[in-house]
């Protein structure tokens, strides 16, 4: 009776588990409905995908810098071994909500993403939304294996101006940081090889000069009006990655 049980409450738990994976936001392909840092040693390393395919896809009139794309595939080169990193930007229609919540989000990738991992690619997948997140004071996220997403509306009304930095300079600075976490920084996937994770922050770095500081994807950005590039990444987060596989 007691095996029955068990046997009964683990067939329960699987069926529940199906159920919540095939909700609204869930893509259609296995491979990009994993969490957060999982596809980091499949980017850093060539070992399965030789070549990644960025998929960029924008509301309105928030169509991101070229060079903002150019610099976040610049990025990407210079730590990941592959042979070709190529993207594609197309608009899509208003998501029609001023503010959007992370299921929102999800539900707006898989309604207009196409470009999934196949054969030898990697897929990744970039949305710049026409409206703010639901929580205050955060310019992109990044909440898939293979995607993130950047608030358009945020980023323009508080970049380009006089006093501003430049919003070419906003647009790489967060899309770098965005992709750091999709490469498993910090402890996302790709594990530290010293310790230097922000105790307050979460999976941020703790050197505030670094390009996965927690301020760098968040509007307390818009303070440092010394920038003109999206910062580096510190010591730390570069060993990380080499250590899992990178350059």
């Amino acid at each position: 009776m007691n095996r029955y049980i068990l046997c009964l409450i683990c067939t329960i738990f699987l069926f529940s588990c199906t159920k919540q994976a095939s909700g609204p936001g869930t893509l259609p392909d296995d491979y990009s409905n994993q969490q957060l840092g999982a596809s980091a040693k499949d980017l850093l390393t060539a070992a399965k995908y030789t070549n990644v395919t960025i998929q960029v896809q924008y509301m309105g009139s928030y169509q991101p810098d070229a060079t903002a794309i150019n610099n976040t595939v610049a990025f990407l080169n210079s730590v990941c071994n592959k042979s070709g990193i190529t993207f594609m930007a197309t608009q899509i229609p208003s998501a029609g909500m001023d503010t959007l919540t992370l299921s929102n989000v999800e539900l707006i990738e898989k309604q207009n993403r196409t470009a999934y991992t196949s054969g030898s690619t990697l897929a990744l997948y970039i949305l710049v939304t026409d409206g703010v997140y639901s929580q205050p004071n955060v310019l992109g996220v990044a909440y898939r294996n293979t995607s993130l997403c950047l608030f358009g509306k945020t980023i323009f009304s508080h970049s380009g101006g006089f006093g501003q930095i430049s919003r070419l300079t906003a647009e790489s600075t967060v899309l770098e940081h965005e992709m750091g976490h999709i490469l498993g920084l910090v402890d996302l996937g790709t594990p530290m090889v010293i310790g230097h994770k922000d105790a307050t922050n979460g999976n941020h770095c703790n050197n505030s000069s670094c390009l996965m500081y927690y301020a760098t994807e968040t509007m307390d950005m818009f303070g440092m009006l010394g920038m003109s590039s999206a910062p580096p990444l510190d010591a730390n987060c570069v060993n990380d990655l080499q250590a899992n596989g990178g350059k």
